[in-house]
């Protein structure tokens, strides 16, 4: 081996080298084939491949061995010269200088064609796929582009708990736990806890997971999962709406800046994102809403819950995201404010993403009235000892606030194009089992 190894760069960095630079690099093993006189060792690392050609006639012996003993996800480092080659992935190769074997793999036990049941129960090998890297950097730049955005327009991360004592979207969906000899249970969502912190910074958001025990079987549901939440004091339903709008057009903006490659690779179609980078989302009532689904002869009444069925035909009718507002009461959570010119209806809001995806985020103006709270919490049968905490926020120095919950994952399969919401996130929670 030389005294002095060439510059270790990554894949990416090697192939846009001029032709003869020297360069190092190294990673597992994504696809090899051997020709005889020449060895090709496809090279993954965490930015992209590079194709390294060990000649059997001009290569150190110990690295032509090393790269005859070099099996499928093998640990391996090769240096040499970049030479353009079209036939190569990337438009050029690393002619090895010399070829080291980290550490030899075991015969992989992912062959290509396997179903989804198997993939999921290897799912710890199968994240390595090139597929689904190209969606953890995606989801890398979402979650960037979000906390720059809430950052550069003055909003404070706090860390809200994952352990909660009562409910904030109802009972039936609670994970719950034993928590020293006394109940407690899984976060459905951080809103009360940031609603707290309005009194002191004002407009604060946090990234937790949040946990719901729902039997859904949908391609968009998990029972664990990332829940980016905002909560701003002294904003009305609107002025949430606007800052929904311009985070979920940050992510997009920030995808098709640093992400086309990856887009490319999943094969997305970025005309359909380019027209959601900017924020002028359109909104339709949930009376709107309604009328639009009785057009397309979806069998549905007012004051019907919108499911995915419903939500998948109201994006046929938008090219961007769009709002969905102002619905029944008797359909949404006790906290969000009614409206004063409708009683029936509340100010709530989702915000729905196009191409069938559906709900993306939703949010609220939250009531802030002390007794109207309540009546409310009396209303759908639950007890106020539960929420004592909570109505303390509206004696002492209530003033109007808004706020959203934006789930993380089901941004990231819209933006990213995929199939099922598993694929948006490493280890999926869902279908009563953990992987792996």
């Amino acid at each position: 081996m030389r005294a002095e190894l060439p510059q270790l760069v990554k894949t990416r960095e090697a192939l846009r080298m001029p032709e003869g630079s020297e360069a190092r690099v190294r990673g597992w093993v994504y696809r090899k084939r051997d020709l005889g006189g020449k060895i090709f060792v496809v090279v993954r690392d965490s930015e992209g491949i590079i194709q390294v050609v060990v000649d059997r006639s001009t290569a150190p012996r110990e690295a032509v061995q090393a790269a005859e003993e070099a099996t499928i996800e093998s640990a391996v480092e090769a240096w040499g010269r970049v030479a353009p080659d079209p036939r190569a992935p990337g438009g050029a190769e690393l002619r090895a200088e010399g070829f080291v074997l980290h550490s030899r793999a075991e015969d992989f036990p992912i062959k290509g064609g396997e179903g989804v049941d198997y993939l999921l129960d290897v799912r710890h090998l199968w994240i390595r796929s090139r597929r689904l890297t190209a969606v953890w950097r995606i989801r890398h730049t979402v979650l960037k582009a979000m906390r720059e955005y809430l950052e550069s327009n003055g909003w404070w991360e706090v860390s809200p708990p994952i352990l909660t004592q009562s409910a904030v979207e109802g009972g039936a969906t609670l994970f719950e736990v034993n928590f020293f000899g006394k109940k407690a249970y899984l976060s459905q969502s951080a809103q009360f806890y940031l609603e707290a912190l309005i009194y002191s910074l004002e407009r604060v958001w946090s990234l937790t997971t949040s946990f719901r025990a729902e039997r859904s079987r949908t391609r968009r549901h998990l029972y664990e999962y990332w829940h980016l939440e905002t909560e701003e004091a002294w904003a009305r339903m609107r002025d949430s709406m606007r800052v929904a709008a311009e985070l979920t057009a940050a992510a997009v903006r920030g995808v098709l800046e640093e992400r086309l490659e990856e887009l490319s690779l999943l094969k997305r179609d970025t005309e359909r994102l380019e027209a959601a980078a900017r924020p002028d989302y359109p909104s339709i009532t949930y009376d709107e809403a309604i009328e639009l689904l009785k057009r397309r002869g979806v069998s549905i009444e007012w004051g019907d819950d919108l499911g995915a069925d419903e939500e998948r035909v109201l994006t046929e009718y938008f090219d961007t995201p769009f709002f969905v507002t102002h619905f029944p009461k008797h359909i949404k959570s006790f906290y969000m404010k009614i409206d004063p010119g409708r009683p029936e209806v509340v100010l709530g809001f989702d915000l729905l993403a196009p191409e069938g995806y559906g709900e993306i985020i939703g949010g609220s103006e939250r009531e802030d009235r002390y007794e109207v709270l309540l009546a409310r919490i009396r209303e759908e049968g639950l007890d106020p000892r539960d929420y004592e905490w909570y109505l303390d926020l509206r004696r002492y120095g209530s003033v109007p606030h808004s706020g959203f919950g934006l789930g993380v994952d089901r941004l990231v399969m819209w933006v990213a194009g995929l199939d099922h919401i598993r694929d948006s996130i490493p280890f999926p929670r869902f279908r009563d089992r953990i992987y792996p």
